[in-house]
């Protein structure tokens, strides 16, 4: 794992095997509402035609981990089209013809998922204030008085992170959907929804309630429906109500419809005018409607999420740049994660699960979104891992191991763990790393670069065989044909070099035919390379005393518009001496062009280091590959969450140790169960446990 030196806890640590198969890896992104896309639930639903579901709609969490439990699934009954045969409208809306919608009941109790949300944003004291004031609404309405003449607020404080305060409007309302939130200068101001109790006065509660709902959630393709209703005057009154408040958003229609008794009656029905659903979402995101995206769990197993898209956009004829996702998964390793593919509908997804299976790859959870995903688009990642071939240090001999283990666990859930880039970022155990070939690109070395990548590793394997046979002969058409199909990125590089040649406008030509994502990959490994370096040096020099010149963030006189940088502030001497701030708040800076340098000896050893690498004048952009890379910041410690674990025998069965009993080295496994926050990784927290390097 270059530049890993420092650890930050001092127990002893003990010795194990991880990955001896991909089942003893298994990696499951928690989406940004903390629910699992889980692969069991996932093949129900794919067993039963991948029923229509919300965007990242995820499975049924592992009944061992606290995370808040999802919500249940709207309930959707499939209803025809406005002017399906037989229904009768009493007013003159234009029916949408050829669509497929559902009715949407929300459950009236609700709020398991929203109240996870809300602990998880909110203060424990905060959170008991704002149920009290939702308690106080309710009371009010239902009292004599009238609420619209006490007005209420409650302020549940600045909060800066913008996608914080999107997750607090959501929540509060689909768990109150009696009350409305507003943002002023960040701070969220809760109030109470007199829309809600107007609806009260003709709607039963119940129906208020769902209806409410169902207008917060803005799910695509959706309908609500009220109860049936003979009543032609109150119906109107209803319509016009609706029309009056809300006629921006949906639009009603009456349908007769016929109950569980046979008998005849008439119901509002009420849909989402035509992409109103889709509010939070730029136009450009939700373009023409030729702009097909699907939405899916991919399963993988031994395959390196860039190879997966490989395989499969060559298998869908769409290019790797056509997929999105959250982020890179382990290799070795059984992962779980969402993705995003345009110009393919889900018929065309679901035709190719036999054949990718044979790849290693399964696809669940199939379903029509807007737009792409953004890579962090999460809220993390849970682990469930093996540990086998358990023993002590080889100079540990004086304790049971069964402590030692303990005493790891206790130390990093307190004290935390460095938070370095892992191994499989610069692809680990290859005889040419990652972050090589973003030297090579950041020096504009384009000749070296595509040598570098085309280095092939020990083995004898038909891809192998064809990386040799380039690098020995140039010969890019030769290559091409011995290459197969499922090698996307290497084919698009050979077809360029064999149009314009393997010299350095050829090979800048080949870099340049691979998506952008790609190419900024080596570029990005590069730079994780540094800052792992950067953050050794630091917890060499420093320790975990943060002092004058180090890089915090800061949530003090922000808002969402301020730039990353005037997020970041420097330590000031007089802020050293009273320890205003923890090392868990201390940053490091991802190079870049637009980034800050710490103030002090580590500010110094940047520039000492860039240097090293001829990079001493580099503004980080390689305007002939189209590569702009302004840099970030990154803590230097994070923790581990939600961790439980338990031993195994040989055979997989639960060991039921008692206080004082011993493990014997070797004869015992560990099943481990945590959450990282996103971009962690799972190896570097298990280094820092383990103290050894795996």
């Amino acid at each position: 794992m270059p530049g890993v030196l420092s650890m930050r806890s001092n127990h002893t640590g003990f010795q194990g095997s991880i990955k001896t198969s991909a089942s003893d890896f298994i990696v499951t992104e928690i989406d940004t509402l903390g629910r699992l896309l889980s692969g069991s639930t996932a093949e129900t639903l794919h067993a039963f035609g991948d029923a229509p579901a919300a965007p990242n709609s995820c499975c049924p969490q592992s009944p061992h981990r606290p995370w808040p439990e999802p919500p249940e699934l709207h309930r959707e009954e499939v209803l025809g089209p406005f002017d399906s045969p037989g229904h009768a409208p009493e007013d003159g809306l234009s029916p949408a013809k050829g669509s497929t919608e559902h009715m949407v009941r929300a459950s009236p109790e609700g709020g398991r998922h929203e109240a996870g949300t809300l602990d998880s944003l909110l203060d424990e004291s905060v959170n008991e204030l704002l149920n009290q004031f939702a308690c106080n609404i309710k009371d009010r309405w239902d009292s004599e008085h009238d609420p619209a003449a006490h007005p209420a607020e409650f302020s549940l404080g600045p909060v800066l992170a913008k996608r914080n305060r999107a997750d607090l409007h959501s929540a509060i309302r689909q768990k109150f959907p009696f009350l409305m939130t507003v943002t002023k200068n960040n701070e969220i101001i809760v109030k109470a929804n007199t829309d809600y109790k107007q609806l009260c006065q003709l709607v039963s509660e119940e129906e208020a309630f769902d209806f409410f709902k169902f207008l917060d959630a803005k799910l695509e393709n959706s309908k609500f429906s009220f109860k049936p209703d003979g009543n032609k005057e109150h119906r109107k009154t209803v319509h016009h109500f609706v029309s009056q408040k809300f006629g921006k958003l949906v639009e009603t229609k009456s349908f007769s419809v016929t109950d569980f008794n046979g008998q005849q009656n008439v119901a509002i029905i009420v849909r989402f005018r035509e992409k109103s659903w889709s509010r939070k979402r730029p136009a450009a995101d939700c373009q023409e409607k030729q702009d097909v995206y699907t939405g899916f769990t991919l399963r993988k197993e031994n395959l390196e999420t860039l190879e997966a898209i490989s395989y499969l956009s060559s298998e869908l004829g769409v290019l790797p740049s056509d997929f999105s996702y959250t982020g890179i998964k382990d290799k070795k390793a059984i992962t779980y994660q969402a993705m995003v593919v345009k110009k393919v509908t889900p018929e065309r997804l679901k035709e190719i699960g036999s054949t990718i299976e044979k790849k290693g790859m399964k696809v669940y959870n199939i379903h029509s979104v807007c737009q792409h995903l953004r890579l962090g688009q999460l809220k993390g990642n849970h682990f469930d891992i093996i540990l086998r071939d358990l023993k002590h240090q080889s100079n540990d001999s004086s304790a049971d191991l069964k402590e030692r283990i303990s005493e790891a666990f206790e130390n990093v859930k307190t004290k935390g763990f460095v938070n370095y880039y892992g191994p499989q970022r610069f692809g680990h155990g290859q005889n040419v790393r990652t972050d090589q070939i973003g030297l090579a690109l950041l020096n504009e070395e384009m000749v070296k670069a595509i040598k570098l990548f085309f280095t092939p590793e020990d083995t004898d394997d038909p891809v192998n065989q064809a990386k040799r046979y380039f690098l020995q002969s140039d010969d890019a058409k030769g290559t091409l044909a011995m290459l197969p199909e499922f090698k996307v990125r290497e084919k698009m590089l050979l077809r360029a070099l064999n149009r314009y040649g393997v010299n350095h406008e050829g090979c800048t030509r080949g870099w340049l035919s691979i998506p952008h994502s790609m190419r900024i990959f080596y570029i990005h490994a590069y730079c994780s390379k540094i800052w792992n370096e950067a953050t050794s040096f630091r917890f060499m020099t420093y320790g975990s005393k943060v002092v004058e010149g180090d890089l915090v963030l800061s949530e003090e006189n922000v808002d969402e518009n301020s730039s990353l940088n005037d997020k970041v502030h420097v330590v000031t001497a007089p802020e050293e001496s009273t320890n205003k701030y923890a090392i868990h708040q201390v940053v490091l800076p991802m190079v870049g062009h637009s980034i800050k340098y710490p103030n002090n000896k580590v500010g110094q050893w940047y520039h000492e280091r860039l240097a090293k690498d001829g990079l001493q004048t580099c503004r980080f952009r390689v305007s002939a590959l189209q590569l702009n890379t302004p840099g970030c910041y990154r803590h230097i410690l994070k923790y581990i969450h939600n961790l439980s674990y338990h031993f195994l025998e040989d055979n997989e069965k639960e060991i039921k140790t008692e206080e004082d009993s011993h493990l014997n080295e070797s004869q015992a496994s560990l099943l481990l169960s945590f959450d990282l926050d996103p971009s962690c990784y799972a190896t570097v927290c298990l280094r820092e446990i383990m103290k050894c390097d795996l």
